[in-house]
């Protein structure tokens, strides 16, 4: 096998788009080993290191079995593998939408302009704010996507200038998603996280922001720990 043609891959699954402006719909994930932030919300943590390798064909392969016309590559953060872009590459030939879900903390430059780039830049409840790289804002366009984590006043706060100070309205769609709660196992009571929902979308209304509330969907439809949803 060519090494320039696979890619270490943590999880490959069906399922409904939880977040951003295609939620509800079906997609095909693509989850890729590795990530290089730790941020203190991560939900993925155990697709940090945990992954085999697998060739094009064969994620191409599994891709098709699910006959569905949407694919996401998300991680980790899928755009630490060289080789991705290859296979996005690979991926628009053959599917009506291919979006990958980056972190704001790599250059989303050479991605294929017929992917959808959703970039989550990183707020500074996540621990990792330093690291967002701002001249993807300059890169961004129309069929893109921005979206922040929102874990407190703080980073709503923060978010918001950034959402100003770049005019991000005027070049995408603009998401602001709550921290999620954990769910005890055993009781599967949803347990309160650093922010309530309502509260998010109280401080949106008051200050009259143009972005879009999102839930994650997923974790409301199957427990937040479950994988492969």
């Amino acid at each position: 096998m060519a090494r320039h043609e696979q890619l270490r891959v943590n999880e490959i699954f069906h399922s409904i788009q939880g977040e951003g402006t295609r939620a509800g719909r079906r997609c095909v994930f693509i989850r890729l080993t590795g990530c290089h932030l730790r941020c203190t919300y991560c939900d993925t943590e155990y697709a940090f290191h945990e992954g085999r390798w697998m060739s094009f064909d064969a994620i191409l392969e599994r891709v098709r079995s699910y006959n569905c016309p949407f694919v996401e590559l998300t991680g980790g953060e899928p755009l630490l593998q060289p080789n991705v872009y290859a296979l996005m590459d690979r991926l628009c030939l053959e599917f009506a939408t291919v979006a990958i879900e980056t972190s704001g903390a790599v250059s989303i430059e050479r991605v294929n302009a017929r992917v959808v780039r959703i970039v989550d830049f990183k707020t500074p409840s996540s621990g990792e704010c330093a690291r967002n790289v701002w001249e993807n804002v300059e890169l961004l366009t129309g069929r893109d996507e921005v979206k922040f984590v929102i874990g407190d006043r703080a980073d709503y706060d923060w978010s918001r200038d950034v959402v100003e100070r770049f005019e991000l309205c005027r070049r995408c769609p603009v998401l602001f998603s709550p921290v999620f709660g954990c769910r005890d196992a055993s009781t599967l009571q949803l347990h309160k996280g650093r922010l309530d929902s309502r509260e998010l979308a109280e401080w949106l209304l008051a200050d009259r922001l143009n972005v879009r509330f999102a839930a994650q969907l997923h974790k409301h439809i199957w427990t937040p720990e479950m994988r492969g949803v």
